[in-house]
């Protein structure tokens, strides 16, 4: 029973190891959804570390809920501004086993729209 992996996991794990084959040192922009907030981090996986980060738990964030698709493209504008200011301007999209659909696509086009490319 130890052994066994939930098919989230191992849906999260397909999701990053087609991304090693197409990342060309490129850094990763994972994204992590909770029910009431989302998160968004440029990883850089050759050095294993964040480059930039934002969630609707910020203090500057001023949506009154994490929890929507409006507060999914503030967070997804916010982490192109970061990754921008860190030296980065070409990532791979990290969706981390969720749908692209609803909160995730409108944080990922936010972040396009910024001037992040993926």
């Amino acid at each position: 029973m130890g052994n066994k992996i939930s098919t989230d996991e191992r849906r999260k794990q397909r999701v990053r190891r087609q991304l090693r084959k197409v990342a060309n040192g490129r850094p990763r922009l994972s994204v992590f959804r909770s029910s009431k907030h989302i998160y968004a981090q440029v990883i850089d996986d050759t050095a294993g570390r964040t480059l930039a980060a934002a969630s609707t738990k910020d203090k500057d964030f001023s949506g009154a809920t994490g929890a929507n698709i409006d507060a999914a493209s503030v967070i997804g504008a916010e982490i192109a501004k970061r990754a921008k200011k860190a030296g980065v301007e070409s990532v791979v999209f990290d969706r981390g086993g969720y749908i692209y659909h609803g909160r995730v696509k409108a944080l990922a086009d936010a972040a396009r729209e910024a001037g992040l490319s993926f």
